[in-house]
């Protein structure tokens, strides 16, 4: 990816709303970006600005806000990078837009497939940039098995699995499905240059039942592509055995995405099941790590973010129209859910 740095000097003047865990973590990385200047940090906790504000080496210019309304405003914001709760995603990003902002927002981009395509033709009308933080995208294991997958190696691509289980964080304002699935769902996406016709799902709630919450902290997927190919996904947020782990199986292969592996991130297992007339006998060939690029996802998100938002070019990576395929996937394994894993088009 192209780095402007050397092309422009004056670094544009960025707004973070959302201070918690992953509002920090992208404070840091715009912090650490010479085409970037944090002008305001805004929260509705104080606590979490102070943290922030104490953590990180912000400058004294820097405004700290509990509420957007006191810096929208401000002549040195030229975009905005949103970190909140889903549930606020779409005022905030409009509102944004509307000023002229470019917007960087965290996934999912909304809750709601048309809100996600009107935010996608208010950036247009307005001339911004809009894209949606889909971290793995950017990851440096899924863009080389995605040239490992469409070299053909593999042969027939005959199914996917993934596993991503964590004990916490827990969300309040979406479930497992809507706060885990779409990175599996992105990659397979990704990988096989396709997306789902189909889906289902089934979900089990256990920490919060009250209220109109019920979040599944539990949730089965199968993904269901034009090819015949299947994607099985198991998501949790209350498993201790924190796993990560993404593979496509083939007539002739298998690749593996392991991020918790952290010498052998991404291997390719060239072996196969071989017809001997009596039976079928595996193949015995050596694992193959493949080598991959040393980066940050998220830096490389944000060096995106500024490169599309100073040419005032659309992403093609991860703009918000793939904020909307994504929100469209979600939403059709949300209505699966609820009629008890019944298979949904997409």
């Amino acid at each position: 990816m192209q780095n402007l740095t050397s092309e422009i000097e004056k670094p544009m003047g960025i707004a973070v709303l959302g201070a918690g865990r992953w509002g920090a973590h992208l404070v840091r990385n715009f912090l650490e970006h010479p085409l970037a200047r944090i002008v305001a940090v805004v929260d509705p906790h104080p606590e979490r600005l102070s943290v922030l504000q104490q953590r990180s080496k912000l400058d004294a210019g820097v405004i700290w806000a509990t509420d957007w309304a006191q810096v929208r405003h401000l002549p040195a914001i030229e975009a905005v990078v949103i970190a909140t709760p889903a549930l606020t995603h779409y005022a905030l990003i409009a509102d944004a837009l509307t000023q002229g902002y470019h917007v960087l927002a965290e996934k999912p981009l909304t809750l709601n497939v048309a809100e996600s395509v009107e935010l996608c033709h208010l950036a247009e009308h307005h001339g911004c940039v809009l894209v949606v933080d889909h971290t793995y995208l950017f990851h440096p294991a899924v863009e080389q098995g995605e040239k490992t997958i469409q070299s053909g190696c593999l042969g027939q691509l005959r199914y996917g699995y993934a596993t991503r289980t964590h004990q916490g964080p827990v969300r309040s304002d979406v479930d497992a499905l809507w706060d885990l699935a779409v990175h599996d769902i992105n990659i397979f996406n990704t990988w096989l240059g396709l997306v789902p016709t189909q889906v289902q799902a089934t979900g089990t709630v256990w920490l919060q039942r009250e209220g109109e919450k019920n979040l599944a902290d539990l949730v089965w997927v199968t993904l269901s592509y034009a090819t015949g190919f299947q994607a099985f996904i198991h998501l949790c947020w209350c498993n201790p055995d924190k796993q990560r782990r993404l593979g496509v199986v083939g007539s002739h292969g298998t690749l593996i995405f392991d991020e918790m592996s952290p010498e052998a991130v991404l291997s390719l297992y060239p072996g196969y099941l071989e017809g001997t007339g009596t039976g079928f006998t595996p193949t015995v060939e050596p694992r193959e790590v493949l080598s991959l690029e040393p980066a940050e996802p998220l830096a490389r998100v944000c060096d995106h973010f500024l490169n599309c938002a100073i040419k005032k070019t659309p992403s093609p990576v991860s703009s918000g129209w793939k904020g909307v395929e994504l929100v469209r996937i979600l939403s059709a394994l949300t209505e699966s859910m609820k009629r008890g894993g019944l298979a949904v088009p997409v």
